[in-house]
């Protein structure tokens, strides 16, 4: 079995998140602690309240639209993908793709695998591929895609 998923799928799902509304929140309770310091008064530190609740509904909705629905690990076994996600594991025939769809101006990079019929993981099967990086990459299609796409179609050509 050959590992397609990049293991910073743990930090950019899990400690990511984190961070950064840790930091807004550090940031929203700080800043108005110190300009209501040196003011002496509360209500001139209340703009400054506006900027980090932007930022905490952008960020959440980046992470709903980018990131949360990504799958931890997806392995090639043969003629099949081995998709893990929690606790829970399916096996997708290379069969069953029918679109593999791969967002290379993104970062985090995100290859998209739409399947013929529902799985545990629904349809949709995303991840972030374990592609080489760089700044030229950003401009080239990605390894893992394409080879997903030839596999995909050799195993569709084979079936009866």
């Amino acid at each position: 079995m050959r590992r397609l998923s990049s293991s910073a799928t743990f930090f950019y799902k899990r400690i990511f998140p984190w961070g950064w509304f840790g930091f807004v929140v550090l940031f929203a309770v700080l800043g108005p602690m110190g300009i209501a310091a040196n003011a002496g008064r509360l209500q001139e530190a209340l703009p400054f309240l506006l900027m980090p609740v932007a930022m905490l509904v952008v960020g959440f909705l980046i992470y709903k639209t980018l990131l949360a629905d990504l799958v931890d690990e997806v392995w090639l076994d043969g003629d099949a993908l081995v998709v893990k996600n929690r606790q829970q594991q399916v096996r997708v025939a290379l069969g069953e793709v029918i679109n593999v769809d791969c967002a290379t101006m993104s970062n985090p990079r995100r290859i998209i695998l739409k399947l013929r019929h529902d799985t545990r993981f629904g349809r949709r099967i995303p991840f972030i591929p374990n592609s080489p990086r760089g700044f030229l990459s950003a401009f080239r299609s990605d390894p893992i895609a394409d080879e997903l796409i030839e596999r995909a179609d050799a195993a569709r050509r084979s079936q009866p």
